[in-house]
């Protein structure tokens, strides 16, 4: 299992769909969200995906593919 900060910057056309959802559901990843914020025009999160290697990078591509700006932060190392 894998731990990944990231930066989730979504373009305006983005902001209301259910993008983290879908995350969940289609690639069994569980998103610890950090940071946010989100307004009319813009938004952006900060969270810790966690899940199998294969999923995550997965996900990563999905995500890359919508049209969402995705800035790998680091892997997170838990003790």
């Amino acid at each position: 299992m894998t731990h990944v900060r990231v930066k989730l910057t979504f373009p305006e056309h983005l902001i209301r769909q259910p993008i983290i959802a879908r995350l969940v559901r289609e690639f069994d990843v569980v998103p610890n969200i950090r940071r946010a914020n989100v307004e009319e025009t813009v938004g952006w999160i900060v969270c810790e995906l966690g899940g199998e290697d294969e999923a995550v990078d997965r996900a990563i591509d999905w995500l890359k593919d919508l049209g969402v700006q995705v800035e790998r932060l680091g892997d997170v190392v838990e003790s």
